[in-house]
C-alpha cells in the first residue's frame, strides 16, 4: 500500500470518527506483509490504543479475513485462537475492526485496524474511510 493512499485512509479514519462523536481513536495502516505505514491517533487516544490498533490490523492479515469472520471464529474454537495469539507473540486481536484492504480487482493491499470505540463502531469508521478512497473494505 503506498504512503499517499494509507495516510488518506488513516485521516478518513479519524474523520469519521469525529464527525460521529467517537471516542478519540487510533488507526494503524500495514501493507499486505504486515509492514506498518501509518500509526496515527486522536488527541486523547489512551495508552494501548495504537497496539491494538495493530493487532487488529495484524490478525486479518494473518488469517486473511476480516475481523468481524476471525470474532465469530474465535468465539467458536478459543482454544485455537489463544494457540494462534501465543504464535502471534501476542500481536492478534480478533475482534471487529481489523479490515483488509483490496483494490476494485481484489488484490490484498494490506490491512486496517481501528481502536478508541466499540469494535462496532471502529469497524464502521475503517469502512467508511476505505471506501472513500475508492478501495474495497473486507470486514468479514
Amino acid at each position: 500500500m503506498k504512503l499517499d493512499v494509507a495516510l488518506a485512509v488513516a485521516q478518513g479514519v479519524l474523520a469519521e470518527g469525529q464527525t460521529r462523536h467517537f471516542a478519540p481513536l487510533t488507526v494503524a495502516v500495514l501493507d499486505a506483509g504486515g509492514h506498518t505505514v501509518v500509526l496515527l491517533r486522536s488527541d486523547g487516544s489512551s495508552l494501548l490504543r495504537s497496539q491494538i490498533a495493530t493487532g487488529k490490523a495484524y490478525g486479518v492479515l494473518g488469517l486473511g479475513f476480516g475481523g468481524r469472520e476471525l470474532a465469530a471464529r474465535a468465539a467458536k474454537m478459543p482454544a485455537f485462537f489463544d494457540a494462534l495469539i501465543e504464535l502471534s507473540d501476542g500481536r492478534m486481536v480478533p475482534v471487529p475492526g481489523g479490515v483488509l484492504v483490496r483494490s476494485a480487482d481484489g488484490a490484498l493491499l494490506g490491512a486496517v485496524g481501528v481502536s478508541g470505540d466499540t469494535s462496532d463502531n471502529d469497524e464502521i469508521c475503517a469502512l467508511a474511510a476505505i471506501e472513500a478512497t475508492g478501495l474495497v473494505a473486507d470486514a468479514g
